[in-house]
């Protein structure tokens, strides 16, 4: 990847006071650099330089341009969503996992289903939730008070979201096994949804990509079971209690058409919630837990609020709204290390980005995590400071769930859970950093903690 602008521009300078970032690209890259580069992590293509400018253009196989703009981005992702699909590269990446579900569909098919799901996702259901939350806290602070050493951070956050997620989609009858959902997300990112040198020159997406054509043993069997506890649910004949994530799907039908869902696409829909919902909220539970313990002011900021309405009790959905720092932290944590940090669509028809003139065909990049820090749209921007969020920004300067139409669909069943947990953690907890042992972001499908999160937990 090649532009004049990144090599003669100022760097900025960095400072053992600022958390951990990712090493952005400072030197052009050819094609083949490109695609090593990005399989490693696709922020290692992202050029410092859009840090501080609000559009990148190139070509590299094809054409492409990278833009932070929060203008550019309210146009791409609402205005004219229509002619701005999912590129080829993340629809390769993205259909043997989601298939059929709203993260995989576009135009019209996905419509109809975020029309039919929308009120699975209402805010009445996501807070009669809290419970599920509530009980996933309480058991990730006995697993904590009995840690001995130095505790993976992002290990225990994952055990705790997965319970979370598996109790508000089966109502806690198994459905599915955590080491399974396990190996199967991390086995599809290891075999398949890392950029080749094929994307990377435009290849056309019949040609297939060796990573993508190998099965994934867990994948297939994720999917075994997810269909067998949708068999057993539909042909069960009593009600087992409140409805689940599973009950609101099967009864879910588009308004409009009364249209349903097929025994697939509830499936493929099932799956993308339940992975998801539980590694990205996972990943940002780690993420300011590491930050808070890069910041000791903050931590104790935060535990203290959570003491003050908590007490010695675990948090509820009734307490988030009390909870406004800690609100702000989490926040906070998505501006630094967004799960989804790299957004890539098509474009179908002519259009101007920025004043520049976009092309059927173009590929248009949107690195979420650079406009995150963009020296323009953001005051110090490499330093993690909560209260900068009691003035809200512009809309669409802030994207961790997405935007427009196709935000993400469970934004607010993720931030009540990470403020649930998190106030719960930090007011019966003391995280330490560990000398030595900073994670490094990296992007493949979600930005992850590369090496882990790994602090000193200490009873308060």
């Amino acid at each position: 990847m090649t532009h004049a602008a990144e090599i003669d521009a100022p760097q900025p300078q960095t400072s053992t006071a600022l958390p951990a970032r990712a090493p952005l690209l400072r030197e052009p890259l050819g094609i083949f650099g490109t695609a090593v580069a990005a399989r490693r992590s696709l922020l290692n293509i992202v050029p410092e330089i859009a840090t501080r400018q609000l559009m990148i253009s190139g070509k590299t196989g094809v054409r492409w341009h990278m833009v932070m703009a929060p203008e550019a981005m309210r146009r791409v992702l609402k205005d004219k969503l229509d002619d701005y699909p999912k590129s080829d590269i993340t629809k390769l990446i993205l259909k043997p996992a989601v298939g059929d579900s709203l993260f995989g569909t576009e135009g019209a098919h996905w419509r109809w289903q975020r029309r039919a799901a929308a009120p699975v996702f209402a805010q009445r259901h996501v807070t009669a939730l809290g419970v599920v939350m509530t009980a996933a806290a309480e058991a990730s602070s006995r697993r904590l008070a009995k840690a001995t050493g130095p505790v993976d951070i992002l290990e225990e956050t994952v055990a705790a979201t997965f319970e979370v997620i598996a109790d508000v989609t089966f109502s806690g009858e198994g459905g599915l096994d955590r080491k399974v959902v396990h190996d199967a997300v991390n086995g599809y990112i290891e075999s398949a949804a890392k950029t080749s040198l094929l994307d990377v020159v435009g290849a056309p997406s019949w040609i297939p990509r060796p990573g993508r054509i190998i099965a994934n043993a867990s994948l297939r069997r994720m999917k075994r079971q997810a269909n067998q506890a949708i068999a057993d649910r539909a042909a069960a004949a009593e009600q087992h209690g409140p409805p689940d994530l599973l009950d609101l799907l099967l009864e879910a039908q588009d308004p409009e058409t009364q249209r349903k869902m097929t025994h697939t696409e509830l499936r493929d829909n099932l799956l993308a919630f339940i992975v998801a919902g539980h590694e990205t909220t996972a990943l940002t539970l780690a993420w300011a837990l590491y930050l808070c313990s890069f910041d000791p002011a903050v931590q104790e900021r935060a535990a203290a609020e959570a003491q003050s309405v908590l007490g010695d009790r675990t948090a509820t959905a009734a307490d988030v709204v009390n909870l406004p720092y800690i609100d702000r932290v989490v926040h906070e944590t998505l501006r630094l290390y967004p799960p989804g940090s790299f957004l890539a669509r098509t474009a179908l028809a002519h259009d101007e980005l920025c004043g520049r003139e976009i092309l059927p065909r173009d590929t248009i990049m949107m690195p979420i995590y650079a406009m995150h820090r963009h020296h323009m749209l953001w005051d110090n921007p490499d330093a993690f400071d909560p209260d900068r969020f009691l003035t809200p920004p512009d809309r669409f300067a802030f994207l961790p769930f997405g935007g427009g139409p196709r935000i993400c669909i469970g934004a607010s069943f993720a931030l009540q859970e990470c403020v649930i947990i998190l106030s719960t953690l930090l007011a019966r907890f003391r995280f330490t950093a560990i000398p030595g042992r900073q994670p490094e972001p990296r992007v493949i499908l979600t930005l992850r903690p590369h090496g882990g999160v790994w602090l000193n937990v200490e009873p308060r």
